[in-house]
């Protein structure tokens, strides 16, 4: 039995509340299990100086950890970004993109920040979540004609611990992973992302297969639950 008493392919409680912040676009408070990030989406009528004059948008994505997120304080982000940090919010950039029609969004920049506020594991794919959730309310806020969110996305952590496969990894069993994966896919069931990596020595193709699709049970059940605080996207 997990250290939760969860079954191996359960998710913790995740709980969004969509507009959790009174000034931005769109924004969302994700409590996944003991991690908590709050999310919003901030929109500018223009974009890069690389994408002038293209006729698209473009999606971007900003995360950080406050110092006492964690049982050690940590240090904030203030002359450079942690090598960590700019893995992770380039993560949620592509991911966030993969579900976006850039043409459609027009020349439009949105910028989603993720502020961890309590970690406990998944911070990355609750990142992900809540950036999705604060996008699809921040595109409705500034009503753009056509909605250029193609499909829902959902994302999960998932890894293997004592040679178990395992759903939804919290920090005591992310420590001690032999295996681990971050896993991104939208609605229509294609994969937007795969970090998955051997912590202690290399691991099977058959396994990875295993992994894959409890990855894509576990997103089907977060998307099933972004459904049902954004109804239809069109």
């Amino acid at each position: 039995m997990r250290i939760d008493n969860r079954d191996n392919d359960q998710l913790r409680p995740v709980k969004i509340e969509p507009n959790y912040m009174k000034y931005a676009e769109g924004s969302a408070l994700v409590v996944w299990g003991e991690t908590k990030v709050i999310c919003t989406a901030s929109w500018e009528p223009r974009v890069p100086n690389w994408l002038k004059e293209l006729g698209q948008g473009w999606v971007t994505a900003e995360y950080s950890m406050i110092p006492r997120c964690s049982p050690q304080r940590i240090q904030r982000d203030i002359n450079k970004k942690a090598s960590r940090s700019v893995e992770i919010q380039r993560l949620i950039g592509r991911s966030l993109r993969s579900v976006v029609d850039l043409q459609q969004l027009g020349e439009n920049s949105i910028t989603i920040d993720c502020d961890v506020i309590q970690a406990d594991g998944g911070t990355r794919v609750a990142s992900i979540v809540g950036g999705f959730v604060s996008l699809v309310l921040a595109l409705r806020n500034i009503g753009l004609k056509k909605m250029p969110i193609k499909d829902y996305l959902g994302a999960v952590s998932l890894g293997i611990i004592d040679n178990e496969l395992r759903l939804d990894l919290n920090y005591e069993e992310d420590s001690r992973a032999q295996v681990d994966m971050n896993f991104v896919m939208d609605s229509a069931q294609k994969i937007a992302e795969v970090q998955a990596t051997a912590e202690i020595s290399t691991f099977p193709f058959d396994t990875f297969n295993k992994m894959l699709e409890l990855g894509k049970k576990g997103v089907n059940e977060i998307i099933e639950l972004e459904k049902k605080i954004l109804g239809p996207l069109q």
